[in-house]
């Protein structure tokens, strides 16, 4: 089945164009699960090896993966009761990185499967969203229940992770423990700061990594509602709206500190996409399925292959 994404609001492409995804013999094609009824949630490339990881959230923690290029995920990591997965991101060794949603700890990988550590925040109500691996090896963790950012980091051969910033002074939850607040993070690239977005509110913010200063980069445009997974390319960030049902790519200035909405491209209403990452000229996107009975969770192009737009 193909899907097909209808440009609903744009700055500089036709509101008649239409967006599909990529033909099956595409280098990139969708990916298929070795099983229906999975809910999956986040999506990590190794662009070195070549590999694209998957979470799912109802499989207690399960990963599947697939070489770039193939058209069907495979059990990774197999399940581990209390474990969950939601973001995941990949660092310059191999090492996967994944966010434990409602488990409230991280899971380090080597890219030959082996468990490297399990780091839980040890905060009540912790809920891990997504993660991303910045320029010196630090990965920072959104907390979308609690006003935390956590770091994850490698000191004296052991991993660690520590509550980086709170940031509860700036960000208001709406409300604590019952929302999901911070998720989507990306770091600019010129290595200074990470952006995330707010679901609840729309908002998109910027934190500095070295005075861990916080300040809203103002959106000329619609509030970011829903916003869950985000991809930063140069100047381009594309933000995955869950629940909205839509894809909007918006363009940066001042260097990353300003956002103007260049188009908003409608997803199809059977699918809910969570997040994205890039490989080549395409966006993998994950459907979830959330808010769907898991009879509706198909097995079949469960990972969609998009052309950038």
């Amino acid at each position: 089945m193909r899907t097909i994404l209808a440009v609903v609001a744009s700055g500089v492409l036709a509101a008649s164009a239409v967006l599909t995804a990529a033909p099956a013999s595409a280098a990139v094609p969708d990916l298929d699960l070795p099983e229906a009824g999975v809910f999956l949630e986040g999506i990590g490339v190794d662009d070195d090896a070549g590999l694209v990881y998957v979470s799912a959230t109802n499989r207690s923690g399960t990963i599947y993966r697939a070489k770039v290029g193939d058209d069907r995920l495979e059990v990774w990591q197999g399940p581990t009761p209390g474990d969950n997965g939601r973001g995941i991101d990949v660092d310059d060794a191999g090492r996967v990185f994944v966010a434990g949603g409602p488990s409230a700890e991280v899971r380090v990988f080597s890219r030959s499967g082996r468990l490297l550590a399990e780091l839980p925040t040890g905060e009540a109500g912790s809920f891990l969203n997504d993660v991303r691996v910045a320029d010196d090896g630090s990965v920072y963790v959104t907390d979308s229940s609690l006003p935390r950012i956590w770091r994850v980091f490698r000191s004296g051969g052991a991993w660690q992770i520590e509550l980086w910033r709170d940031v509860s002074g700036t960000i208001a939850y709406t409300p604590a423990l019952t929302d999901f607040d911070l998720g989507g993070i990306v770091t600019t690239p010129d290595g200074k700061a990470l952006l995330t977005t707010q679901g609840t509110t729309g908002r998109l913010w910027r934190i500095e990594l070295r005075s861990r200063a916080i300040s809203e980069v103002p959106v000329d445009g619609a509030p970011l509602v829903n916003a869950d997974g985000i991809v930063l390319t140069g100047r381009t960030l594309y933000v995955v709206q869950n629940f909205s049902r839509q894809i909007t790519r918006l363009e940066l200035g001042d260097r990353w500190r300003t956002a103007t909405t260049e188009a908003v491209v409608a997803t199809p209403a059977d699918r809910t996409f969570t997040t994205a990452k890039r490989v080549g000229g395409r966006l993998l996107l994950v459907d979830s399925k959330f808010g769907f009975a898991p009879a509706q969770a198909v097995a079949e192009d469960r990972v969609v292959a998009l052309r950038k737009f």
